[in-house]
């Protein structure tokens, strides 16, 4: 499915997938609102966007065909949902989608953290007050938490689900068996199941290949990737040999996600650099259309501090690497595999591996 916007920059067909196994239709690209406030030292290296400039913000994806916006309560503790829900309230609910996520702390307290039903009841009814909205579209759990019955979480969930607050339930950061365990119990007891796991995946980051990617096509769980261009490090800031710039965002953010070889980050840098001079595509839009060639992914969530950096994100959707632009950035941004999948994967014909590629 296709949503064609001539408004803009220039025109952009933006197209729908299915999330996971629901009915629920979602543009490949996502407006990621946490540069949404800053209201802390971490959250502020991530931006700083306030309603005016969130209104222009949203309004550039609109106009694209981009009406998918995700949040979290623990953004700037708050403050990202409150500003998204201000700007958004300008808007015919039915025409967006909204996405946010509980388990993290917010506030004080043993109670206020976690997948409690205590906890997870108070921050849907919060985000519902702060996004201004009598539902949310898709209510991530923002990472596994051990300590709470998985039951116990579920049927919170499946309760808010029929009482209308969430109309679909996610999972984010779940290890393979976390989720598979979650979907049994949802099997067995006929509650809601999750249809979507927003995951970290990039060129520099491809950990979700090893079994996520697997269990997600066979079990119908859509990935919504988040952080697409590893942590900043994608942004075509970075080169081999040089320094980065002084004033960059980067020096923070960086440090803040997971750590990347210097040889796997030069090779994928190398490999974009080489794929631009090509195809007259910036570095961020190429590192994005790769993840949208990949299976399992619905949506990538795209962030940006400014119109600039949003609309060259936005053009991502544009234009679509063929198979060999596509190996030639899956053998750049190829890492060692740990086991047991390098075991299995001697093994095609009782092991085999998802397709790397999708048209």
């Amino acid at each position: 499915m296709f949503a064609t916007k001539s408004r803009g920059a220039c025109p952009i067909n933006m197209e729908f997938r299915q999330l996971g196994n629901s009915g629920l239709q979602v543009p490949v690209l996502c407006f990621g609102a946490g540069t949404f406030g800053g209201s802390n030292e971490f959250f502020r290296a991530w931006g700083e966007t306030d309603v005016e400039e969130a209104t222009r913000l949203i309004d550039i994806c609109m106009e694209a065909g981009v009406n998918f916006f995700d949040t979290a309560d623990i953004y700037s503790q708050g403050l990202s949902e409150e500003i998204l829900g201000e700007t958004l309230r300008r808007l015919p609910r039915e025409t967006v989608l909204i996405s946010t996520k509980g388990t993290f702390p917010f506030g004080d307290g043993p109670n206020n953290v976690g997948s409690s039903r205590h906890h997870l009841t108070a921050q849907i009814e919060g985000s519902l007050r702060r996004l201004k909205t009598d539902y949310i579209d898709v209510y991530h759990m923002h990472g596994f938490d051990a300590l709470t019955p998985i039951d116990e979480t579920l049927s919170t969930l499946d309760q808010a689900v029929r009482q209308g607050k969430i109309r679909y339930i996610a999972a984010s950061n779940f290890s393979g068996w976390h989720l598979q365990k979650s979907l049994a119990i949802s099997e067995r007891y006929g509650w809601a199941r999750y249809v979507g796991h927003q995951v970290y995946y990039s060129l520099v980051g491809r950990d979700y290949e090893w079994e996520l990617m697997p269990q997600a096509l066979a079990e119908g769980v859509g990935a919504l990737v988040w952080s697409p261009l590893g942590w900043g490090r994608l942004t075509g800031k970075i080169r081999r040999g040089q320094p980065l710039p002084q004033i960059s965002r980067l020096h923070k953010t960086a440090q803040q996600g997971p750590p990347v070889a210097e040889d796997l980050l030069y090779r994928v840098v190398d490999a974009l650099d080489s794929l631009s001079a090509e195809t007259g595509k910036s570095v961020p839009q190429l590192a994005l259309n790769w993840l949208l060639r990949k299976p399992t992914v619905s949506t990538v969530i795209i962030g940006a501090r400014n119109e600039t950096q949003l609309r060259d994100n936005l053009a991502a959707v544009s234009f679509a690497l063929n198979a060999g632009q596509v190996a030639r950035l899956d053998e750049a941004s190829q890492s060692q595999i740990p086991y047991p999948y390098w075991h299995q994967r001697q093994f095609p014909d009782r092991n085999p591996v998802p397709s790397s590629f999708r048209p």
